[in-house]
């Protein structure tokens, strides 16, 4: 196992009294959050008051509750989501929450997307479908125009029979014991439109001439002719994971009145209740996709088409459906994806902000999976929230609110890191890593379940989760990686966007490639984005050091250039550089070409575009889209460049961002080039950076800085230790010495001013080491599901070697205690070394508590004035849910006692013949201390 040193908070350097080294004020939000959700709301203020002060004594800052399904055979204790009953425990959270000093938020529906019980079927999500017919002259269609809706039912419950269920479905009762996902009846669906298209161009508009039967009544003219009938139904997605009282239909998305009605709901259930220290609403992404088929109709449609695009979408059917020429197709199906797009936007969010700003609430959203521009969607939130494990897709989310000046960037953070009951605090802490390094500063747990005092172990469990709940043996070790997070988002909080790039979002090429379906879902720069070249473009970025942001067109608009810097509200850039794309909107053109004559810096990677987007008004628009670059002139360089002086500013065309940046003067960091993650970001005239060491092997050396200072800070997270780092000088920026063990971060402040305070020393293991080889007196402190006997042993080891069930099946925390003599000498600083441990490590010497270590290094600088001539040292280590949890699954002890998904396995390998979740066939993980434990003389690392 690999290992990792901490510094101690009151050892070596000692808390700066300056305030160059001070960390910055905490607050409930520069804490984490966790997800709280509420099995079937199966909750009492008594042990709403407990968990809550459970969370605040592990350092949770806040907590977003949201209600999901109940538990077996539980029904008397439901609380129906949003009745009087039910809001009363919500005003009993927000209550002692105050009491507190924890924020709330309340996700906008009971489980996700928005839906619920009072969705009409008007006001539900629908979808389009098409049936076509060829007649010619004097023909007449035989056949009835009319499509009836094939039958459809995913749910839970397999013997479910939808010939026995009701329409609307949250009629039927049973609606958590059968947890249907998505149901469609078979009946006729309405009909939208009937469009005739012949060969000679001509268009007409057939729907009125179609009876209620079905029976069209025309007689084809001269000529061939092309019939297309567009039908509208409903799309059937359900509310997923609901609780009691919030299961049934999703909304439709692109609908007003649908979302307005939806919101209504929710004034009525807190129209008396006092909810003025909740904090804002959350929705939990768009997941309307994830059903068969998708949600892409709404019964405006038409009417939204032509007054976005500027042209009637019935005109064109064919092409939008892939039956034109494929640049006909590639325009009205981007046109279409657009329309969409400024649906949610504009219908959905727009109508949520205003609603929520009314009420003085803030809103967070997951834009990610919507079928529309996400970097909008992220714009329009408060809050945007990401979720995922690559850096580029979590840039989604922080570029809009770099660009737009917001506080917070929130993550879904440690969803289902491993399977089941395996994750441990090391995992969690490399994810947060991530997200810090993806401009995430305001972290959210997946999460917490609630549990009464009184469940039986393990409590209630979510599927999807890394289980932070109080019946995990490392809980109370929770409180150190909950302690790092909140000094890492102090400074990351307090400061702005660094960054250098602009990178243009080329949604116009995606909205015009054709796909399985009518639309295309947006969750960062995977497959269905159908953008490589953008894929690959941002990681290089990342990869060589390049700091960037993504912009979309409508972010573009507000851009300014003043003194060669672009700016946005809170953060200036030096160039834009403008993927490889064939499409661009004419306005987003133009906007660059305004951008560069006002001094700004364009850069085209390959070629400039080769046309404007979409099909309304293209004659018009390509002439001055032609205009625009033929008065660009670009001139060949020295450098495999093409150029061209713009106004004030430039343009450039290249194969290669590499040097398209370079020969802008746009310079890397170099701590990629030297294994290192970081962020950049700026506080006052002060300059911060993130530095996270990812790598299994430690760094020590000087980086260079891009940043010019006098003097550096540093401080170190997971300790709180700060000083006064060592730096020369570089004509480019800031050389500054650091040394970091895998996976340890770090913060370095770069200031202007000469910043003073003790000296950051770092200190490395010598030669001389003493191996602590005395008996071991171990005793299990806590934990289930018996406490194993006291013994004391001679030699370290996992304790599911020794010979015992009952440790085999032992899930908590053991106390190791042992004596040893100071060692000789005059050695200042000495690092204790637990070799191998598993999970947590509590470190306590002469009943003084020193360090908790969570991995994958165990170890501690220990100062020589801490040690006595002889001296005890307990070590409290915790393991995992694991072993506990596969005994119960091999003794079919019941825990997985939920309706709805009752669990889901992430792994092939962990499922049973039901395809959930088993741990029965799991081999005892190693659990304890299992060292050698070692006293190793610490030299500082120059």
């Amino acid at each position: 196992m690999l290992k990792k040193t901490l510094i101690l908070p009151l050892l070596g350097l000692g808390i700066m009294s300056h305030a160059q080294t001070q960390w910055p004020a905490i607050t409930p939000e520069t804490k984490p959050w966790t997800r709280w959700w509420w099995n079937g709301s199966q909750v009492t203020t008594k042990g709403l008051t407990a968990a809550l002060e459970k969370y605040k004594q592990v350092g949770l800052g806040g907590t977003e509750v949201t209600v999901i399904y109940g538990v077996q055979n539980q029904e008397k204790e439901f609380i129906n989501y949003l009745s009087p009953d039910w809001v009363k425990v919500f005003e009993h959270t927000l209550s002692e929450s105050k009491r507190l000093g924890m924020g709330v938020d309340l996700a906008n529906a009971s489980g996700w997307p928005f839906g619920g019980s009072w969705v009409s079927l008007d006001d539900a999500c629908k979808y389009v479908t098409e049936k076509s017919w060829t007649l010619k002259e004097g023909q007449t269609l035989s056949e009835s125009v009319t499509y009836i809706q094939k039958p459809l039912l995913q749910a839970g419950n397999k013997s479910l029979n939808l010939k026995d269920l009701k329409e609307p479905y949250y009629l039927n009762p049973n609606l958590q014991k059968d947890f249907v996902e998505q149901i469609r009846f078979e009946h006729p669906i309405p009909l939208q439109v009937l469009m005739a298209y012949s060969d000679k161009n001509e268009i007409l508009n057939l729907t009125d001439k179609v009876d209620k039967n079905g029976k069209l009544n025309w007689t084809a003219p001269q000529g061939e002719w092309k019939l297309l009938a567009l039908f509208m139904g409903l799309h059937g997605k359900q509310v997923e994971r609901a609780g009691p009282g919030g299961e049934g239909e999703v909304i439709d998305h692109f609908s007003t009145k649908a979302i307005q009605n939806y919101l209504t709901y929710f004034d009525k259930a807190f129209k008396n209740a006092n909810i003025s220290y909740l904090r804002g609403y959350f929705n939990d992404s768009y997941e309307v996709d994830d059903a068969k088929g998708e949600s892409d109709w709404t019964p405006d449609m038409f009417n939204e088409f032509q007054k976005r695009r500027g042209y009637d979408l019935r005109n064109f059917l064919p092409a939008l459906f892939g039956k034109d020429t494929p640049e006909k197709n590639a325009r009205i199906l981007c046109d279409y994806r657009e329309t969409i797009s400024d649906l949610i936007l504009e219908k959905y969010m727009g109508v949520w902000s205003s609603w929520s700003h009314k009420n003085h609430k803030i809103i967070r959203n997951q834009s990610h999976g919507a079928p529309a521009n996400i970097l909008d969607l992220y714009v329009a939130a408060d809050i945007p929230e990401a979720e995922g494990m690559e850096v580029p897709r979590l840039k989604f989310a922080s570029s809009a609110a770099n660009l737009t000046g917001k506080k917070l960037v929130a993550s879904e953070t440690a969803t289902w890191l491993n399977e089941h009951f395996v994750s441990n605090l090391s995992d969690v802490k490399k994810a947060i890593d991530l997200m810090f390094l993806g401009g995430i500063n305001h972290i959210f747990y997946h999460g917490t379940a609630y549990s009464p005092e009184n469940e039986p172990w393990p409590g209630r469990l979510f599927y999807a989760a890394t289980e932070f709940t109080p019946a995990n043996p490392w809980w109370k070790d929770f409180a150190s990686i909950n302690q790092y997070v909140t000094r890492v988002q102090s400074f990351l909080q307090k400061s702005t966007a660094d960054n250098d790039v602009l990178v243009y979002f080329p949604i116009s090429d995606s909205w015009s490639k054709p796909s399985k379906s009518l639309l295309r879902h947006y969750d960062g720069l995977g497959k269905e984005l159908g953008l490589p070249e953008l894929s690959h473009l941002a990681e290089n970025l990342l990869e060589k050091g390049y700091t960037y942001d993504f912009i979309s067109d409508s972010q573009l608009q507000k851009l300014n250039t003043s003194g060669g810097k672009i700016q946005a509200v809170n953060a200036n850039y030096k160039v834009i550089l403008v993927p490889k794309c064939t499409y661009i909107p004419l306005a987003t053109m133009q906007k660059l070409n305004a951008l560069a004559k006002a001094g700004a810096k364009i850069l085209f990677i390959d070629a400039l575009p080769e046309s404007v987007a979409g099909w309304g008004n293209l004659e018009e628009k390509q002439k001055t889209f032609s205009q625009i670059k033929n008065g660009i002139q670009l001139q060949a360089t020295s450098e495999s460049i093409q150029n061209a002086k713009v106004g004030l500013g430039q343009i450039s065309v290249g194969e290669s961002f590499e040097k398209l940046l370079a020969f802008h003067g746009v310079k890397e960091e170099t701590l990629s080039q030297q294994g290192l993650s970081f962020i950049r970001k700026k506080m006052g005239n002060e300059t911060i950076y993130f530095v996270w060491n990812k790598n299994k092997i430690s760094f020590s050396g000087w980086v260079n800085l891009q940043r010019k200072g006098v003097t550096t800070a540093i401080f170190n997270p997971m300790t709180g230790e700060s000083g006064i780092g060592k730096v020369q000088k570089t004509n480019s920026g800031t050389s500054v010495f650091v040394s970091l063990k895998p996976n340890e971060s770090i913060i370095v402040k770069v200031s202007p001013n000469l910043l003073k305070g003790k000296e950051c020393p770092f200190f490395a293991p010598a030669e001389k080491a003493q191996e602590l080889k005395d008996n071991w007196q171990v005793s299990f402190v806590e934990g289930g599901p018996e406490l194993p006997a006291t013994r004391t042993i001679s030699t370290l080891s996992s304790w599911t070697t020794w010979s015992e069930e009952a440790l085999n099946r032992f899930s908590g925390t053991a106390s190791y205690k042992t004596t040893f003599a100071k060692p000789s000498g005059n050695t200042q600083h000495w690092i204790l070394d637990l070799g191998e441990v598993h999970e947590t490590a509590r470190v306590i010497i002469n009943g003084k508590p020193v360090a908790t270590l969570i991995g994958p290094q165990y170890t501690v600088e220990i100062p020589s004035n801490l040690l006595q001539d002889q001296n005890t040292l307990e070590i409290q280590v915790s393991n995992l849910m694991a072993n506990r949890m596969a005994w119960m699954d091999k003794n079919g002890m019941p825990w997985k006692k939920y309706y709805n998904i009752n669990m889901a396995a992430r792994l092939a390998e962990n499922r049973n013949k039901e395809g959930l979740f088993d741990a029965s066939k799991w081999s005892p993980k190693p659990s304890g201390l299992v060292g050698p434990v070692r006293l190793i003389e610490a030299k500082r690392v120059e």
